[in-house]
């Protein structure tokens, strides 16, 4: 059964503390990286480490240290991530976030910490396969994974694994789909320009108040006929200014589009882009488009989820089956685009904080979950090789 050494448990978790203090969001992350990347090469020895600048990279290649032939072996890949969100720290902690209006309330910390453990594990033990651990920024905003993206092929990636920390489950349960099990989203953004007016001569201008009312009644039937989940969530609307004297000219709607499947997102979009065009039209209003944090189906490979249910069941972990997909969106959907996938779920416990809440703060003990798992998945030996 795979263990974790308790010196690399404690490390981790003061590191994951560190983090949290000093949180960074969304392609601001230059200290967090640094700080991880330093840490990390500080614990071990036998890991190269690749810095890509706002990403960086370890290989472990058990290969060039046994003289197995590299073509023979799997390079399997684990990736974390390690932004924060733009949220107040409420709750007391003594680690408590420092900077106002940034915090981890979505466990990063958490699982940058965990990538951090299994390296110094891999390091002292050796593995079945080479591997690779990634340390991503921007997920929250759905473009930090395409940044990493060249690793894939830099380093001849077979597999990659990732996971989350999840309420709502079992107390360090692993939670398992086949298929899809985060949904695809992009925000959207119509805009709408007509021409000014004063306001006790409204026909004189062109105001596009009357066609972003219509685009809002009309988007439930735009989604009515979707396979799966298919939604279409008015985020903001703003029409005109605060100037009782002028009629409004210009305007915009947006909305973030979610759907299990990516196919139905895209003809959501087309479909908006007509309906928004025809409206416009009708008015002489000018009509552009303008699309944001952009995230794909998060789609697992069932040998991959396969494997993960064999590492937890070995492991003596509940394996909960989820009956549907998550609907918050991940960006590690791209990496299973282009390679054999899974992205699990470690559960925080039913009745815990939701993430992206006020009172949420990842939970320590789930970094020893997330390292076991990890081994599992890599083939990491209990005891050093005799050759490390």
């Amino acid at each position: 059964m795979s263990v974790i050494q308790r010196k690399n448990y404690e490390a981790a978790v003061e590191l994951r503390h560190e983090l949290h203090t000093h949180p960074e969001l969304s392609n601001e992350e230059v200290w967090t990286k640094q700080r991880i990347l330093e840490f990390v090469r500080a614990h071990t020895t036998r890991i190269q480490f690749h810095d890509r600048g706002t990403w960086f990279y370890g290989v472990y290649r058990e290969s060039t240290r046994q003289g197995t032939a590299a073509q023979t072996r799997d390079t399997v890949m684990f990736r974390a991530d390690f932004d924060a969100l733009p949220m107040d720290e409420v709750i007391e902690l003594p680690w408590a976030s420092k900077i106002a209006g940034k915090a981890h309330k979505c466990g990063h910390d958490g699982h940058s910490a965990t990538l951090v453990a299994f390296a110094m594990e891999v390091d002292e033990r050796g593995a079945d396969n080479d591997v690779v651990f990634l340390w991503q920024p921007a997920e929250e905003v759905g473009n930090g994974a395409v940044q990493c993206l060249p690793v894939l092929d830099a380093e001849h990636v077979t597999r990659v694994f990732g996971y989350h920390n999840m309420a709502g489950f079992p107390y360090k349960s692993i939670v398992v789909r086949d298929g899809v099990i985060q949904c695809a989203s992009v925000g959207m953004i119509i805009k709408l320009t007509g021409t000014p007016a004063h306001a006790s001569q409204p026909e004189t201008g062109k105001n596009p108040s009357l066609a972003i009312a219509t685009l809002i009644q009309r988007i439930p039937e735009l989604t009515k006929n979707a396979k799966e989940l298919l939604l279409c969530t008015v985020v903001q609307v703003n029409v005109g200014n605060r100037q009782f004297g002028m009629s409004a000219y210009y305007g915009e709607l947006l909305m973030t589009i979610r759907a299990t499947y990516e196919n139905e997102l895209e003809e959501l979009k087309r479909n908006l882009v007509q309906l928004a065009t025809v409206e416009a039209a009708k008015t002489g209003l000018k009509c552009e488009f303008e699309y944001s944090d952009a995230f794909p189906e998060t789609r697992n490979t069932k040998a991959c989820v396969d494997h993960v249910r064999a590492v937890a069941k070995a492991q003596g972990r509940l394996v909960h089956e989820m009956n549907a997909p998550l609907r918050p969106s991940e960006d590690f959907g791209h990496y299973g685009k282009l390679r054999p996938a899974c992205y699990f779920f470690i559960g925080n416990g039913e009745s815990y904080p939701p993430i992206h809440t006020p009172s949420y703060d990842f939970r320590d003990e789930v970094i020893e979950v997330g390292v076991r798992m990890f081994k599992g998945l890599a083939g990491v030996h209990d005891t050093p090789p005799a050759s490390l």
